[in-house]
C-alpha cells in the first residue's frame, strides 16, 4: 500500500464494532439460550475465526450484509467438532474459547496460523489444568492446543501476569465449575468479560481487583448494537492531534474506561478531546468523541498505563517522533509476543523514515522534534504495525510504500478506505 501524505485529518465517521466485545458476545452467545442479534459485529477477520469456531462447535451463525449477525445457542453444551478448530491469526479467539472448552465434555483441539502458533498460551493453560480439565500444548506452551474437558472444580487464581483475554477464559469455565471461581489481576485490565457475562444474566462480582462468578448459572440471549472499536479510532485520533486545524469526529464510539485511557495520554501531551453523548449500552460506555489538534508535548507510558494501552503504544511510536519532547515507553514487555515482535517492527519502520530509536526489552524511547520521509517499509504482517506506520507516513515528506499493508483485513479491512476518505490532501 503506497501512503501520501496529508494535510490534514478531517471528518467524521462510525467505525466497525468492538473486536473485544464481538469475540465475547458470539462465545457467550454460542453458548446461551434463545437467539442473540447484534448489529456492527466486528468485520475483521480475527472475529470471523471466532464465528467459524462457534459454527464448527454446532451453533447456528447468520450473518447479513449490513453487519449484523445471529447466534441462535446451543449451550451450555455445544457439539463436538469434527475437526481441529481454526483460530487463524486469532489469540482472543484461542485463549477465551478455551475457557469454555474446557467445559464441555468433548475433547477439541485449537490450531492457528503461523504467527499464532508462535504465541504463548501457556498463561491460559495453567488455571484451566488446576480447574481440572486436561490441556496440552506444543513445546514451549504454544499452540495447537488440546482440551479434554468436563466437570471442572472452582479455583481462587492470582494470575501472575495482567490479561484480560486469561481472566475471560477462566470466568467463563467457571460458569461450568461447582461453587464460585475467582481470579484476582496484578493490575486491572479490560473488563469486556464481566460485562459481557451481566449483559447474558450471570451474576459476577468485583472486590477491587478480585473478580468472582458462581458456577451453574444459565445465560440468556440478548440483542445489542455493538459500538464502534475505540482501538481502531486510535490510529485516525493520533494522526488528528498531529495535524493543525484538525477535526475528527467518531459517533457510538466504545468509550469503556479500562479502553479509553488514550484520550486522557493524549489530552495530557496537548491535544483537544472532547467527549459528549455518552449513553450505557449493556454495561459499555458508548458515546460522541472530538479530536482536534494542539501542541503534543511527549509524555511517558509505564505501569498499569502500559498495560492499559498495549494495542495504542505502536501508534503512539508513531507520532513520538512529531512531538516536542517525544515518547518513552516502559512495562510493555507483552509487545514483543504478539502478532509480531511489535517493538522490534516499529523501530525498524520508523528508522527506515529517519526516526531516532531507542529499543528496550520492555519499550523504547523515541525523540520528538523529527522530519520523516517517505521509504519502504514492513509491517512483519501485524494489522497493528501495518496501520501505526501508515499515521506516520501522513506526516512525512514523499510517499511511503507498506509491505504486507493487507494484515490490516485481522481487524480492520476498511482502515485504508477511511483513511482516504479523512485525510485531506
Amino acid at each position: 500500500m503506497i501512503v501520501k501524505p496529508a494535510k490534514n485529518i478531517l471528518g467524521a465517521a462510525r467505525l466497525p464494532g468492538d473486536k473485544s466485545i464481538s469475540h465475547r458476545y458470539a462465545m457467550l452467545a454460542s453458548i446461551a439460550n434463545g437467539v442473540s442479534r447484534f448489529q456492527n459485529f466486528s468485520t475483521g477477520d480475527d472475529c470471523a475465526s471466532t464465528l467459524a469456531c462457534v459454527e464448527a462447535l454446532g451453533v447456528k451463525v447468520r450473518r447479513s450484509g449490513d453487519g449484523g449477525v445471529e447466534i441462535e445457542g446451543a449451550g451450555p453444551r455445544l457439539h463436538p467438532p469434527i475437526a481441529a478448530l481454526t483460530c487463524g491469526n486469532s489469540g482472543s479467539t484461542m485463549r477465551m474459547l478455551a475457557g469454555i472448552l474446557a467445559g464441555q465434555d468433548f475433547p477439541s483441539e485449537l490450531v492457528g496460523d503461523a504467527s499464532l502458533s508462535r504465541r504463548p498460551m501457556a498463561r491460559v493453560v495453567e488455571p484451566l489444568l488446576r480447574m481440572g480439565a486436561k490441556v496440552s500444548a506444543a513445546d514451549g506452551g504454544r499452540p495447537p492446543l488440546r482440551i479434554s474437558g468436563g466437570r471442572l472444580t472452582a479455583i481462587d487464581y492470582a494470575m501472575p501476569v495482567a490479561s484480560a483475554q486469561v481472566k475471560t477464559a477462566i470466568l467463563f469455565a467457571g460458569l461450568f465449575a461447582k461453587e464460585t471461581t475467582t481470579v484476582e489481576e496484578p493490575m486491572r485490565t479490560r473488563d469486556h468479560g464481566e460485562l459481557a457475562l451481566r449483559a447474558f444474566g450471570a451474576e459476577v462480582q468485583r472486590s477491587k481487583n478480585r473478580i468472582s462468578i458462581a458456577g451453574g448459572q444459565s445465560l440468556q440471549s440478548i440483542s445489542a448494537t455493538i459500538p464502534g472499536d475505540i482501538s481502531s479510532a486510535a490510529f485516525f485520533m493520533c494522526a488528528a492531534a498531529m495535524f493543525p486545524g484538525s477535526n475528527l469526529v467518531f459517533d457510538d464510539l466504545l468509550l469503556n474506561p479500562t479502553r479509553a485511557i488514550l484520550l486522557d495520554v493524549l489530552a495530557g501531551m496537548g491535544a483537544r478531546i472532547s467527549v459528549i453523548n455518552l449513553q450505557d449500552h449493556h454495561g459499555e460506555l458508548v458515546g460522541t468523541v472530538k479530536v482536534e489538534h494542539g501542541r503534543l508535548k511527549g509524555t511517558k507510558i509505564s505501569g498499569a498505563q502500559s498495560a492499559a494501552l498495549i494495542d495504542e503504544l505502536p501508534v503512539l511510536a508513531a507520532i513520538a517522533p512529531f512531538t516536542e519532547e517525544g515518547i518513552e515507553v516502559r512495562d510493555a514487555r507483552e509487545l514483543r509476543v504478539k502478532e509480531s515482535d511489535r517493538i522490534a517492527a516499529m523501530a525498524k519502520g520508523l528508522r527506515a523514515m529517519g526516526a531516532t530509536v531507542e529499543e528496550f526489552e520492555d519499550g523504547f524511547r523515541i525523540p520528538g522534534g523529527r522530519q520523516l520521509h517517505g521509504a519502504e517499509v514492513d509491517s512483519a504482517g501485524d494489522h497493528r504495525i501495518a496501520m501505526a506506520l501508515a499515521v506516520a507516513a501522513l506526516r512525512a515528506y514523499g510517499e511511503s510504500r507498506i509491505a504486507e499493508a493487507e494484515a490490516v483485513s485481522i481487524s480492520f479491512p476498511e482502515f485504508f478506505q477511511i483513511l482516504d476518505l479523512l485525510a485531506d490532501r
